[in-house]
């Protein structure tokens, strides 16, 4: 496996799941940073120029 460049460190393709869901993979840094585990709930939510993720117990 090659390691990316910094700046290319955070690009990630949309891929297909099942027949009518899409999924983004997030970096580990991210995931370790964040603190999220395996079939966490979170919400997704539509803003303007994009998505907000976010925790559901947050608030």
């Amino acid at each position: 496996m090659t390691t990316r460049k910094s700046e290319e460190k955070n690009i990630r393709k949309i891929t297909k799941v099942g027949k009518t869901s899409l999924a983004v993979t997030i970096p580990i840094e991210m995931h370790k940073n964040l603190g999220w585990r395996e079939k966490q709930k979170v919400k997704v939510k539509r803003i303007k120029g994009g998505i907000e993720i976010k925790d559901c117990r947050s608030k």
